[in-house]
Order: C-alpha cells, then structure tokens, then sequence
C-alpha cells in the first residue's frame, strides 16, 4: 500500500510521513524533494505556483507512486495534492493507494510555518495554498492539532 499524506505546507506532512514510514517499516519520499530548482525558488520568494509550475512535479511525484507500486512494497509519499484533478493524476482509481488529508486549522498552520528554520518556503504563500485547496471528498481526514504521534495512529487506526 502506498499512503499519500496531502494537505497546505506547515500541515506536518513531512514529519508525520516520517514517523508513519518508520511505524511501517517502509521507505518515505518527500514531495518536496521532487520540485524542480525553479519552483524552489518562487516557493522562496512568495511566489504562487501555478498549475503548468506543478506539472512537471506531478508526474515526478506520480513517478515515485508507480515505482514503489510496480515494486510491491508498501510506501509514504507526501505531496500537497491541493487539488482534485492533481490527486486523480496522483491516485486515479488504484485502491493500493491510501489517501491521507492532513488538516487544521490556517492559524495553527501559520504559527508552525513560522517557526520553521530556516523557512523553506515564504509564509505568505499559506493563503494562497488555503484558496487552492479542493477538500478531497474520498480521503481519510486527520486532525492535525494533535501531536505527530497521535496523527499516525489515527491512521494506522484507520486500516484495522
């Protein structure tokens, strides 16, 4: 099973993929990782990207999921997923892939993503991210204001 953990950057995507993998036993692949420079640096700067920016990152992404499922062995992945077309690319009908919502809160997410160092991305791009997000309607949906751990077995709760 590969588990796609999306939601806004500061949602703990990272941290809580981590502790899930390790939970598993199972290799983990930040989203974040397959960015070209160039979306790197508008992320920096404050600058939104756009759907033509993200393409290329998708099917990086979408790469990754198709490998590790090809592959037989179960996976944490993380990408934003902000919306409902970019998560049919990502999951599209296969069943191996559990899709996780990590959500909370925009002014809990905003304090985390401020006391990021260093940033990895400017704060304001948070409101941008928030009017981005198509709230998936077939996801488990985790409450983000508990602790990372807590956020895991809930879902690994979830599986049982």
């Amino acid at each position: 099973m590969i588990h796609l953990l999306m939601g806004v950057m500061g949602a703990g995507k990272t941290t809580v993929g981590q502790r899930l993998a390790q939970r598993l036993g199972c290799d983990f692949y930040d989203g974040d990782d397959y960015h070209p420079e160039a979306n790197l640096e508008k992320m920096r700067r404050g600058i939104p990207l756009t759907d033509a920016d993200r393409k290329p990152w998708l099917f990086a992404v979408r790469s990754v999921i198709d490998r590790e499922l090809s592959r037989g062995v179960d996976a944490v992945v993380t990408c934003s997923a902000l919306r409902e077309r970019y998560r049919r690319m990502l999951v599209g009908d296969r069943k191996a892939v559990h899709l996780v919502h990590l959500k909370g809160p925009k002014d809990l997410i905003a304090t985390r993503i401020k006391d990021r160092h260093p940033p990895d991305a400017d704060p304001a791009l948070l409101e941008s991210q928030f009017e981005t997000l198509e709230e998936p309607d077939d996801a488990l949906v985790v409450d983000v204001a508990q602790s990372p751990e807590a956020v895991v077995d809930a879902i690994l709760a979830s599986e049982k």
